[in-house]
């Protein structure tokens, strides 16, 4: 497959293939005509069904074949790896949520840090052309400077699940220089649009409120998410796979830019670039049920922060894209979805 920028994929694992974000590239790397393989453990974190449903979809497709590992298990991959031989590798499989992590740290290490570290064993082993790996906004931590831009020092998260995925960008990195393998990461800024995760809020809200519940409203309200909806992800995804990074020569290492390296190796954000507040998102969602929403207010949680904004000008630059879907518009297709799949 060719995106219009400098080379031509035709073999791509995608991690965490049963997840959210993992199936809506799956299904849209098969409708372009493109085998895929496709690995996920479908580990009960949230509801195995939602995970089996996604797979029963791809699996309609003769092209898409899966494996069913956990990324923790070394031979397993390797295995996968030597016999699919993928050009391009897409690693989108992570322990995700935030306060998850503040009660099942191990959960992290053991798939964000060991699993990943056998992902880039196998590219690197095994030929594979490019990495692709999600990492997340909320590497930025501490950081209050806005809009956030890759090449801004990002050391101070505030979440273990923020550290692993600030590990993973290191990690490849390393991979990179020392063995030359092309890395690309992908920071996400607040991902939402159908078959979303029921921890994430999106779907907490809309079944909380269908089912006349009440809702905690987090920072009273007033935090700011870059809500980023599917389509605009997998968009942004598919068009970087297809664009290897290559060394940054003006690269400085008495400046050094986090942003990318004399390795080829980059990060980009992939977001909305327009942060809404947490009370604009809910009457959205009201407006979209045409139902009014029970609020408990609450304050902010440990290891949230309170506004994540997505400098997107690299992205636009390099893969001459810009996530511009409105909200109301994916938070209408997220409903549909939800009353058409739970019968709501």
């Amino acid at each position: 497959m060719t995106t219009g920028s400098n080379w031509v994929f035709h073999r791509v694992l995608v991690t965490g293939a049963a997840g959210f974000i993992g199936f809506h590239l799956s299904n849209r790397l098969l409708q372009a005509g493109l085998p895929v393989i496709g690995i996920d453990n479908l580990n009960d974190y949230y509801d195995p069904k939602l995970k089996e449903d996604r797979l029963k979809r791809l699996s309609k497709d003769q092209r898409f074949s899966f494996h069913r590992v956990d990324l923790t298990d070394e031979k397993a991959i390797d295995g996968v790896f030597a016999s699919e031989k993928p050009d391009v590798v897409v690693n989108l499989a992570a322990q995700a949520g935030v306060r998850y992590s503040l009660t099942n740290p191990r959960a992290y290490v053991d798939t964000n840090l060991v699993g990943f570290l056998n992902v880039l064993e196998g590219c690197r082993h095994r030929g594979v052309k490019h990495l692709v790996f999600a990492s997340s906004s909320s590497v930025y931590g501490a950081n209050t400077f806005m809009p956030f831009s890759v090449h801004h020092n990002v050391d101070h998260p505030v979440s273990l699940y923020a550290a692993t995925k600030k590990a993973n960008e290191l990690m490849a990195h390393t991979y990179s220089h020392l063995y030359r393998l092309p890395c690309t990461g992908l920071r996400f800024f607040t991902v939402y649009g159908p078959w979303g995760r029921p921890d994430m809020a999106l779907f907490l809200f809309t079944r909380a409120i269908l089912n006349d519940e009440p809702i905690r409203v987090f920072n009273h309200g007033n935090m700011q998410r870059d809500f980023t909806y599917i389509d605009d992800i997998v968009e942004g995804v598919v068009r970087i796979m297809g664009r290897l990074p290559e060394p940054n020569a003006e690269w400085d290492s008495d400046h050094p830019d986090p942003g990318t390296s004399k390795a080829p190796y980059r990060i980009y954000n992939i977001g909305n670039n327009q942060p809404v507040t947490l009370s604009h998102f809910i009457e959205t969602i009201e407006a979209c049920l045409g139902k009014t929403a029970r609020k408990i207010y609450m304050d902010l949680q440990p290891g949230d922060v309170p506004a994540t904004y997505a400098d997107v000008d690299d992205l636009m630059r390099d893969a001459g894209f810009r996530p511009a879907t409105p909200l109301q518009t994916g938070i209408a297709r997220f409903v549909e979805w939800y009353r058409e799949y739970y019968s709501a």
